[in-house]
C-alpha cells in the first residue's frame, strides 16, 4: 500500500525515464530509434498489466487476454503506428487505453492468431503470475475502466518506491530505507518511530527525522512521476486525485 493506504504490487520496473511519456511516444511518430524504441518499450513494461488486467474484466479468458495484450503490444511498437499523434492536453493513461479500446475493437480477433512466441515480436512479460495477480488485484464488481485505473495507480506508485529505494541505495541508506519504507506503504500504528529507531540504533528524534524526510521525497517523486504520463504538468493535482480517487471506487 501507499502512504495513504493503498496496496503497491510487485512490479520492479526499471530506471525513470530521462524524458516525458508523451516525449517518448511522439519522438517515436516521428521518427524511430532505437532510443524511442527502448523507451515505448520500457513504457510497454511497466503498465502491461493495468492493460491485462482491463481485457480480463472485458470477458476474456485468461489466454485469450495474455494473446490480446501481447498482440496489442506488438501493433504499438510498430513503425508508423502513432505518426501524426497530437498529444495536446493529453493524458498517457488515457492515450493508451483508447488506443487498447480501438485495438481491442478493430484487430482483436486478428491478435488471437499471433499466439505468444508465434508471428508476432513480443516482450518479455511476467505472464506466469499474471493470472494469480488478476485474482487479487481488483474486486470482481469493478468495471474494466476502474480496474485498470487501480492497476495503473498501483504500477505508477510502484515506479515511485522503486525511484526511492534506489536513490536510498545509490546514498548509502539501503537499510534505513527498508526499516523505514513501512512509513509509506501501510496505515499509521503498525511501526512506530521508537521501534524503528530501535532496529537502526537511532534515537527516537532521527527517526523522526528521517520518516519526514522519507516522506518528503516520497511526494515529490510521485508528482514527478505523475508529470511524465502528462502533456501538460498543470494537471498533476488533478491526476492525483483521479488515481487515488481509483481505490475507492
Amino acid at each position: 500500500m501507499n502512504s495513504q493506504g493503498f496496496h503497491s504490487s510487485q512490479i520492479v520496473p526499471g530506471d525513470s525515464f530521462a524524458t516525458t511519456h508523451w516525449t517518448a511516444v511522439l519522438a517515436a511518430g516521428r521518427q524511430k530509434t532505437p532510443e524511442s524504441d527502448a523507451a515505448l518499450e520500457e513504457l510497454c513494461r511497466t503498465y502491461w498489466f493495468p492493460l491485462y488486467s482491463y481485457v480480463r474484466r472485458r470477458a476474456h479468458s485468461k489466454e485469450d487476454a495474455e494473446d490480446l495484450t501481447q498482440g496489442f503490444f506488438a501493433r504499438f511498437l510498430e513503425k508508423n503506428y502513432l505518426a501524426g499523434l497530437s498529444a495536446q492536453r493529453g493524458r498517457f493513461r488515457a492515450f493508451l487505453l483508447a488506443a487498447l479500446k480501438h485495438f481491442l475493437a478493430n484487430e482483436g480477433d486478428k491478435a488471437k492468431c499471433f499466439k505468444r512466441g508465434g508471428q508476432a515480436p513480443h516482450l518479455s512479460l511476467d505472464w506466469a503470475t499474471a493470472d494469480a495477480r488478476f485474482q487479487i488485484a481488483t474486486p470482481a464488481e469493478a468495471s474494466p475502466e476502474v480496474a485498470f485505473d487501480r492497476e495503473w495507480a498501483v504500477a505508477l506508485l510502484d515506479q515511485v518506491i522503486e525511484r526511492l529505494r534506489a536513490e536510498c541505495e545509490a546514498d548509502g541508506r539501503g537499510r534505513q530505507f527498508g526499516e523505514l519504507k513501512v512509513f509509506l506503504t501501510v496505515g499509521r500504528g503498525v511501526l512506530s518511530h521508537a521501534e524503528a529507531a530501535r532496529r537502526l540504533g537511532l534515537n527516537e528524534p532521527a527517526a523522526r527525522v528521517a520518516v519526514h524526510r522519507l516522506r518528503k521525497r516520497y511526494r515529490q517523486l510521485l508528482r514527478e512521476t505523475i508529470a511524465q504520463t502528462l502533456a501538460d504538468p498543470a494537471q498533476v493535482d488533478e491526476e492525483i486525485r483521479a488515481l487515488f480517487g481509483a481505490f475507492a471506487t
